[in-house]
């Protein structure tokens, strides 16, 4: 796939603004960035459901808007909602999939490797969500695509269930499927996608390896305390430009410059409160720091 230059309007709004990226064969890329950045309108266009203002778009070396009949039987689509109607089988509504596909795979063993075997004859609508985004996995693979384009496909499964959902990806990949996936999922962007593109207000803001992207000098300081300490004390001495906080009761977070100069404020600070710190971790930046310096912090509808 060949994204370059994309624009996309709504009236006096520029959903996306030149966006550029390329997915070989084989190979995931992760489609990054807060609600309204540009993400869904950018697929709709790849999947051929809108068209673009401005820019080409090459999906398989098809147009994806003016030759979308060639396209969608070349390509599977997880939506996020599921897209199986309620009332449906689960067998059923795999098998109505099937049958419009000219190869598909067997839809029994598509059930059976994503555990959904005992709910074949269950309808859709008494599915969990978790069930109902593996259903919606396997109605995007049996057709035997050459490129998948997913939509947060592990929203609300079990651990279990997401690491047979990364498994079977990693089997599409090596069989040179090209995937596009959007999570909101960090971790499980970090560890599956060969390459990461992120986007805020319709434009790339970075893209590469997640090693490419996380490069560069440790940035955050981790420990392990009581909740609730005084923090005060902390932040008056450490340099200007830290920032101090408690994102989840007893781990606090050290994000700046981390040096050992500042590793021993921080030991020394909890000498200081009378406590003694675990997990004190000065670990690399990761995909979630990246992305939370580049898009900001504030929460967007």
């Amino acid at each position: 796939m060949e994204v370059d230059g994309l624009v996309r309007r709504y009236g006096d709004l520029t959903a996306v603004d030149g966006l550029s990226f390329t997915l070989p064969r084989g190979q995931m890329l992760a489609l990054l960035g807060p609600n309204g950045a540009g993400k869904t309108t950018t697929v709709e266009i790849c999947e051929g459901f809108a068209r673009p203002d401005a820019g080409t778009v090459r999906v398989l070396g098809l147009d994806p808007w003016k030759q979308a009949a060639q396209l969608r039987p070349r390509i599977g689509v997880m939506l996020q909602a599921g897209g199986a109607h309620g009332s449906a089988r689960t067998g059923e509504m795999l098998d109505l999939v099937a049958a419009s596909s000219r190869d598909p795979l067997d839809t029994r063993w598509l059930l059976d490797v994503l555990g959904l075997t005992d709910a074949t004859r269950t309808p859709v609508r008494r599915l969990s969500g978790g069930q109902v985004q593996r259903l919606g996995l396997a109605m995007a693979l049996v057709g035997r695509p050459e490129l998948l384009f997913l939509d947060e496909p592990t929203a609300g499964m079990d651990p279990q269930a997401r690491h047979l959902v990364w498994d079977l990806l990693r089997s599409a990949r090596a069989d040179g499927v090209g995937i596009l996936l959007t999570t909101h999922l960090l971790d499980e962007a970090e560890l599956l996608a060969d390459r990461i593109v992120i986007v805020d207000h319709g434009r790339v803001v970075a893209s590469g390896t997640t090693e490419e992207l996380t490069a560069g000098q440790e940035r955050t300081l981790r420990f392990g305390a009581p909740t609730a300490l005084d923090l005060a004390p902390l932040r008056t001495a450490l340099p200007d430009g830290f920032v101090v906080s408690e994102p989840r009761p007893g781990r606090y977070l050290v994000e700046g410059d981390i040096t050992p100069a500042t590793m021993a404020t921080v030991t020394s600070f909890c000498a200081r409160m009378g406590v003694m710190p675990t997990g004190l971790d000065a670990g690399e930046r990761r995909l979630e720091d990246v992305y939370l310096e580049l898009t900001g912090r504030a929460l967007r509808g």
